[in-house]
Parts: structure tokens; sequence; C-alpha cells
């Protein structure tokens, strides 16, 4: 069975549009990495100011070389030497994981 894997973004009010903005742009990013199934960006509604940033992938391998390629070069900088880089929307990050040890789709 896969596994998911749940980042907890902590965003300030005023940074949830450039949060938003951010992962917009980065659209196609992680879809062509090896084992990845899901993606979803989630906005807190009400009560907390944190996002859950959800991805499933096949294996814990298919994660790791994910994150250990192309997600680390992506976050790597970028824009050459001494390029700045914009300022974190996010004020806190947590990672979670879990394996699917049931699921279900809707019947036909």
């Amino acid at each position: 069975m896969s596994i998911v894997k749940i980042n907890v973004l902590t965003v300030p009010a005023e940074q949830r549009e450039v949060l938003e903005q951010r992962f917009a742009s980065r659209a196609g990013a992680v879809e062509g990495s090896d084992g990845f199934e899901w993606f979803e960006l989630l906005r807190p509604v009400e009560g907390t100011d944190q996002y859950l940033v959800y991805t499933r992938w096949r294996s814990e391998e298919d994660f790791q070389a994910w994150m250990n390629g192309s997600m680390k070069a992506a976050h790597g900088g970028g824009g050459g030497e001494g390029a700045e880089r914009p300022k974190p929307a996010a004020s806190g990050s947590t990672l979670w994981s879990f394996e699917v040890v049931q699921q279900a789709s809707p019947k036909n």
C-alpha cells in the first residue's frame, strides 16, 4: 500500500496568498516523479493558521528519492550564485508520515 506525507505549514494570515501563489507556480514540479500518486494543498477554513500539504507515494523509497533529488534542487536556492531567495511564507513546518492501511473510492 501507499504512504502519505503531510507537511503542516504554519502560515500567518498576511502570507496565505503568497503561499498559495507559490504552490500554484510549482504546478507540475512533483507530478512526474517516480512513485508519486497524489498532491493536495489544503487551506484552513477556521480555527487554525496551518495549511496541510498532502502527498501520496508508492513507497517511502520513492518519497526519499524525490526529497533528495528534485525537491532538494527546487528548494536549494536556484537563480545562481548569490541570488536572493524569497522570504518563506510559512513560519513553521512539521512533516507527518502515514501508511495507507485501508482505502475506498466512490461506488459507480
